[in-house]
């Protein structure tokens, strides 16, 4: 009877596919929102896929959540398991808050500043897709997980220095020929964006956390 009721418990490995699984989504959100950036008549067919890959993020990360209620035994603690997921799921929110605000307001066209986060957002998913999959043999491969989560942080410094560019040109902008709703407009997708990558900086310092926990 014991032996059968453990094998209906989630599995340690299981809690791992499913982070990968997570981090998956962002890599596909990720890479729908740089598509979107692109502009153009494609715009609402980007924003509807990220809405699809938020969708399945939410899915995964309430099975996350229920196996951490249902598992005798986790990869490591469950409050960390919690925050990883919530984190993975952060990303991937802000990445529909951007494209809720696109469609919003019905853009069409994005600045060069804004099409470089995207690019951005898009190196933050692979690295983090890497640094997700070394989970299992973490204390293995801590040095390139520590590279890893110290690459984001250096991708989120360089994302500030492009939301400092982007905000200037429209501010520039504005003042040569006044339009404050664009402003409006512009710095609101600035803001989106740049939260995104903070979002990524989010999951690498949940990462490095459960790293220093099992050293």
């Amino acid at each position: 009877m014991l032996s059968w009721f453990q094998a209906l418990m989630p599995k340690e490995d299981n809690f791992f596919r499913l982070f990968n699984a997570h981090a998956a989504t962002l890599t596909k959100g990720a890479d729908a929102m740089r598509h979107m950036l692109d502009g153009g008549n494609e715009v609402s067919a980007w924003t509807a896929k990220i809405v699809e890959y938020e969708d399945e993020a939410d899915k995964i990360a309430a099975e996350v959540l229920l196996a951490v209620r249902r598992s005798f035994i986790t990869p490591f603690d469950r409050s960390d398991i919690r925050g990883l997921t919530e984190s993975l799921d952060d990303a991937i929110d802000q990445m529909q808050k951007t494209a809720k605000s696109v469609t919003l307001y019905e853009l069409r066209e994005f600045s060069p500043q804004m099409r470089e986060l995207g690019d951005i957002a898009v190196r933050c998913a692979a690295l983090t897709v890497e640094a997700v999959s070394l989970l299992p043999t973490m204390q293995k491969h801590r040095d390139r997980v520590n590279s890893l989560t110290e690459q984001l942080s250096q991708l989120e410094n360089e994302s500030d220095i492009l939301y400092d560019q982007g905000m200037k040109a429209l501010y520039a902008a504005q003042k040569a020929a006044p339009t404050a709703l664009d402003f409006v407009i512009g710095a609101d997708i600035y803001d989106h964006l740049e939260k995104v990558i903070d979002r990524f900086e989010d999951v690498a310092d949940r990462i490095s956390g459960i790293l220093v926990e099992h050293l």
